[in-house]
């Protein structure tokens, strides 16, 4: 991890949003407006929802929007006609709004279509807050070592991540005897597998505390969420996966917690709203105001804990798994997870295909090194055709049980 010396607390700093009309790109848009003055926006990214991100454009005097789909182009043109707000679209000219000269860049577009466009805000040097945590999972050693190479400060907005990094100490970073991320559950933290294998699109999304995007809403229903973090978390703190563990706590008011090795260990606490991780990203050395409710710990009473169940919750074992094989394994994991939870939200494949998918996939493609983003690019488009395959046949076995 990269911390450089920053301007002075207050000062004014430009921001770019990748993923401004998604779950985190929302609210980091609600947490800018609020002083608009000190945060001027430079560009705001997004994949197809054209009407929001032009209003965004509008309402925050965006210089740049761009829409990833090259469809929307027209319509996001027609829609910010007279602004002097310039506009683009394509996945290079998302990737092109991460090189402009934003001070701050949010890093929140979903899925491995973040690597490119992170890597570009990276490469320059800028602050970078980051949601998308598929981007340390597939390209974690490369990743780090572009952010050293460019002088860059990689600042986690998984409330997990901000946790550890907010008790983290970066200098005697051997006191630290092990990472505890703590887990929600999800919405079948109680359910049994043949409760979840006819589970249907609305209750995997229905988080019990947090308000996230459906895809991460799906991995957190599975635990996926948890071993992705796992990974991230090996790569953005250098600890190793034996000293990472998994505490699932429903009430997610401790959002993590570190252990040193004196026996002290220390927590973040906060109430479950992503506004708090992102501000402290945003506002980062200094803190800034958030309409976050405050924690009252008198009206939360009891804070419970269990470990996790790896009967009912195999994704962490398959995370663990893939980060001890190393190699491409974790980018073929998120890949074909990525894949599979999309054809879950489609209703083509049940829920517990997601993880048969990933186990399938992992173990059916080589963990070859990972040398460089070539070969990042090569095992994840390798991971989602063979995902891809047995999403069909799976479709195709449904059908034929008919």
């Amino acid at each position: 991890m990269v911390v450089k010396a920053e301007a002075a607390p207050g000062a004014p700093r430009s921001v770019t949003i990748l993923g401004s009309t998604g779950s985190v790109g929302t609210q980091t848009v609600d947490l800018v407006a609020r002083d608009p003055e000190r945060f001027p926006v430079e560009a705001l990214t997004a994949n197809r929802n054209v009407a929001l991100l032009a209003k965004q454009a509008r309402d925050l005097k965006a210089r740049l929007a761009v829409v990833a789909d090259p469809a929307g182009y027209a319509e996001l043109k027609d829609l910010l006609s007279g602004t002097g707000i310039e506009v683009a679209a394509g996945a290079e000219a998302v990737a092109a709004a991460a090189e402009r000269p934003a001070d701050w860049v949010m890093a929140a577009i979903v899925g491995a279509a973040g690597l490119e466009p992170t890597l570009a805000a990276v490469r320059r040097g800028a602050i970078v807050a980051f949601a998308n945590k598929e981007v340390l999972v597939c390209a974690g050693s490369l990743m780090m070592e572009e952010v050293k190479a460019h002088g860059a400060t990689l600042l986690p907005v998984d409330s997990e991540h901000s946790a550890i990094y907010q008790v983290f100490d970066f200098e005697r970073t051997d006191s630290v005897a092990r990472l505890i991320l703590t887990a929600s559950g999800g919405p079948f933290r109680t359910r049994d597998r043949a409760f979840m294998a006819a589970a249907t699109r609305e209750q995997a999304v229905a988080h019990p505390t947090w308000d996230m995007g459906a895809k991460i809403s799906v991995d957190s229903a599975t635990m996926m969420n948890k071993g992705l973090e796992l990974i991230e978390a090996h790569f953005l703190f250098g600890i190793p996966e034996e000293r990472i563990d998994v505490l699932v706590h429903p009430q997610s008011v401790i959002h993590s917690l570190v252990e040193y090795v004196d026996g002290s260990v220390l927590a973040q606490l906060g109430t479950p709203d992503m506004r708090t991780p992102i501000a402290y990203a945003l506002g980062w050395p200094a803190r800034i105001a958030t309409p976050a409710e405050r924690l009252d710990l008198i009206k939360a009473a009891t804070l419970t804990f269990e470990g996790p169940d790896p009967v009912r919750f195999p994704a962490l074992r398959l995370a663990r798994a893939a980060l001890q094989s190393g190699g491409g394994a974790p980018t073929i994991l998120s890949a074909a997870n990525e894949v599979a939870v999309q054809a879950f939200l489609d209703r083509r494949i049940g829920f517990l295909d997601i993880e048969r998918i990933v186990e399938e996939t992992l173990t059916a493609l080589p963990h070859r090194p990972l040398r460089d983003l070539a070969a990042v690019r090569e095992a994840d488009a390798e991971a989602r055709r063979v995902a891809a395959v047995r999403i069909q046949a799976i479709g195709a076995t449904a059908v034929g049980s008919r």
